[in-house]
């Protein structure tokens, strides 16, 4: 027996934001603050804000664009944040919306129906809230049996999903499984912040995850190998949760926000990634030139070309580590699927890839894949 995936689909917001709007608009607020806090900057009290440049983001990330599910109140510099309509308990909340939008495409990528799946994880780095899990929603919405279940981490919640779906069937508890990634992480950023305003967009992906003596897709991915790992640290975080309620003083600002380490980041992470997927590659018998493709995490550019040239010991070339981030930007477990849902086409029977996730925790997730 063995694990395919089987389907893809991914789900693109109504609205898109360029670098060019979201600098205008933080450049806005820069001139606006330091205006209202002169006395206080030419007194030392406080550090003038320093302005952004598309430029800027561009060549730091490969960021160029964004798609969010609610545009109004980003670029407002009162506001600075989506203001997005709230919704009443009987209506379907915006992140199963989201995740149904995907899932019917990868539904249909797969040949399957709503009745084949008993299994469904919405697998992401943030739900909008703790319960009813928004998997159980979105079995109800499409008609699905079995069971379901949200799970949370961060940057490899995609990977990791995809890892625990296997596992269901491999232990007989799931026939056919639904791993969806609703990733909405705009309300999570701080758009006063220079270093990070410009790094999330929102997105949904799902994968359908089978066993091969049932798979119907046109395209059928079997899993060769599967590693995650975890290592804690502080140096991505996010402290907003239920517990902030309890401190009167809490604002939604700072690190109730997203907040990282960039530089401890890209050196402590890469190694740790890049010896992963060595190590799984080793395991499954693959040598670099093996490898059709690599889809790997859409974080920074930087990273990616470095993990990149680390496992295939060269430059990459045409599309064998594509990069979306620069449409969708970090759109953090989605993007390694973003990429494979649109580079997958052109594989044949023994084409191998890689798919891989990191980020905070730190997590990572290595799948090695076959096309059947």
């Amino acid at each position: 027996m063995s694990i395919v995936i089987s389907g893809t689909g991914l789900y693109t917001p109504p609205h898109k934001i360029s670098n060019d709007e979201l600098v205008s608009s933080f450049n806005q607020y820069v001139d606006e603050f330091n205006k209202e806090n002169k006395l206080a900057i030419e007194s030392g009290e406080l550090e003038a804000l320093k302005p952004s440049s598309s430029e800027f983001i561009a060549k730091a990330s490969g960021i160029e664009n964004r798609y969010v599910m609610t545009k109004e109140g980003i670029l407002d510099t009162k506001t600075m944040m989506p203001l997005t309509p709230e919704r009443t308990n009987d209506q379907i909340s915006i992140q199963a919306e989201m995740a149904i939008a995907a899932a019917k495409q990868a539904l249909e990528s797969a040949n399957k129906k709503p009745e084949d799946i008993d299994l469904i994880i919405v697998a992401c780095s943030y739900t909008q809230r703790a319960y009813p899990a928004i998997a159980i929603e979105v079995q109800q919405q499409l008609g699905c049996q079995g069971w379901a279940f949200d799970m949370l981490v961060a940057c490899s919640s995609a990977t990791f999903g995809i890892m625990n779906a296997s596992n269901a069937l491999e232990g007989g508890t799931a026939k056919s499984v639904l791993v969806i990634s609703p990733e909405i992480a705009s309300p999570q950023i701080n758009y006063r912040d220079r270093d990070s305003h410009f790094i999330f967009g929102d997105v949904a992906t799902a994968v359908v995850v089978e066993k091969d003596d049932t798979a119907q897709g046109k395209h059928n991915f079997r899993i060769l190998a599967k590693k995650p790992m975890t290592s804690f640290s502080n140096n991505i975080r996010s402290n907003f949760g239920h517990l902030s309620r309890s401190n009167a003083d809490e604002t939604f600002e700072g690190d109730n926000l997203f907040v990282q380490q960039g530089r401890k980041v890209f050196k402590e992470v890469l190694p740790m990634v890049s010896k992963l997927i060595g190590e799984q590659m080793t395991l499954a018998g693959i040598e670099q030139d093996d490898l059709k493709r690599l889809f790997l995490h859409q974080a920074n550019i930087n990273m990616n070309t470095f993990i990149a040239k680390k496992v295939l010991g060269r430059e990459p070339i045409d599309n064998e580590a594509p990069i979306i981030l620069n449409e969708f930007a970090n759109t953090a477990s989605a993007g390694s699927i973003i990429a494979f849902h649109r580079f997958h086409d052109d594989f044949k029977s023994g084409d191998k890839a890689i798919i891989c996730s990191f980020g905070a925790g730190y997590s990572a997730g290595c799948l090695i894949i076959e096309h059947v």
